[in-house]
C-alpha cells in the first residue's frame, strides 16, 4: 500500500499532455515571430527607401542649384531626354547705355566693335570671375545671332577695374538687351543619365563642366565626368521654355533602385527666370 502510494507520488506528464504542451509553444512562438518580424521588416525598407532618397535628392538639389544659375535661354535637352546641358553664369549687372547729365561715361556701342562700358551699380559675384577665360554676355536668345552657343552674342572678358568697368575682346554686339543686362559665363554644365551598365550600381547620374561651348545638341563630353548618384533605374530631362510673361519649367524624374529591388521615384521641378 504505501509502495503504490509513493509510484502515484513520482507520475510525469502524459503523452497528451506533452503533445499538447509542444502545440501550445509552438503556436506563441509563431505569434511572436510574426509581430516582431513586420515591425523589423517595415523599419528595413524605410531604412532603403530613406537612402535611396538621400541618393536621388542630393543630386536633384546639385542640378537645381546649376539650373538657377543657367543663362537664359541656354537650358537643352537631348532627343532622349536623358541629358541637359546649360551654361553656368558667374556674375551680371546692367551696362550703361547713355551718357551722364555731364555727357561722361562710357556707353556699349552696338553699331561696331567695341572693347569696353561702364557698369550702372556693382557687378555681381565679382569674386567668382576668371578675367581673360569668363565670357560678357548681352540679349541672350536661342535664336540665330544671339545665341551664346554659337558665340554670337559673347566677347572675352579681359578685365574689370574698381570704377567698374568692363574691357572685352572687340566685339559688335547683334542686340541690345531691353534692360540693359549683361551676364558672365565660364563653361557649360552638362548632366547625363548612363544606363548602358549591367550591374544596378553602375547605372549612374554623371556631371560635367569645365569644357568648350559648342553649338553640337547636348552630347556628354568624352571626360570630365563626377557621379552625382546611382543605382539609377532610368531618368527624364524636360524644359517648357516659358514665355514672355511666364517663367520656364525644368521637370527632373529619376527612378532610383537598389540591389533588394527596392525602388523609389522623385519627380523635381525648377522655375527659370529666362529674361535676358
Amino acid at each position: 500500500m504505501l509502495r503504490s502510494s509513493l509510484h502515484q507520488k513520482q507520475a510525469g506528464f502524459t503523452l497528451t499532455e506533452l503533445i499538447i504542451t509542444i502545440v501550445l509553444g509552438g503556436i506563441v512562438a509563431a505569434m511572436t515571430t510574426s509581430i516582431l518580424t513586420l515591425p523589423i521588416n517595415a523599419y528595413i525598407d524605410n531604412a532603403r527607401r530613406a537612402t535611396l532618397t538621400d541618393v536621388a535628392e542630393s543630386a536633384l538639389k546639385r542640378m537645381q542649384r546649376d539650373i538657377r544659375r543657367a543663362l537664359p535661354n541656354s537650358i537643352r535637352i537631348s532627343a532622349d531626354r536623358q541629358t541637359l546641358e546649360l551654361i553656368h553664369t558667374v556674375a551680371g549687372g546692367r551696362y550703361r547705355s547713355s551718357y551722364a547729365l555731364d555727357g561722361t561715361g562710357d556707353i556699349l556701342d552696338f553699331t561696331q566693335n567695341d572693347t569696353s562700358v561702364d557698369v550702372l551699380g556693382t557687378i555681381q559675384n565679382l569674386d567668382e570671375v576668371n578675367l581673360g577665360s569668363d565670357r560678357v554676355v548681352i540679349y541672350p536668345l536661342s535664336t540665330e545671332g544671339s545665341n551664346a552657343y554659337a558665340g554670337d552674342n559673347t566677347s572675352i572678358l579681359n578685365s574689370v577695374t574698381t570704377a567698374n568697368h568692363l574691357n572685352f575682346a572687340a566685339k559688335t554686339f547683334p542686340r541690345t538687351s531691353p534692360q540693359q543686362r549683361f551676364f558672365i559665363i565660364d563653361s557649360p554644365i552638362t548632366y547625363h543619365c548612363d544606363l548602358s551598365a549591367t550591374a544596378e550600381k553602375d547605372k549612374v547620374l554623371l556631371r560635367y563642366d569645365g569644357y568648350n561651348i559648342n553649338t553640337t545638341q547636348p552630347t556628354p563630353p568624352s571626360s570630365g565626368s563626377a557621379m552625382q548618384a546611382n543605382y539609377l533605374a532610368s531618368c527624364s530631362f524636360s524644359y517648357h521654355s516659358g514665355s514672355s510673361t511666364r517663367s520656364a519649367l525644368v521637370t527632373l524624374e529619376m527612378v532610383v533602385t537598389d540591389e533588394a529591388g527596392e525602388s523609389i521615384r522623385l519627380v523635381h521641378q525648377v522655375h527659370v527666370d529666362n529674361q535676358p
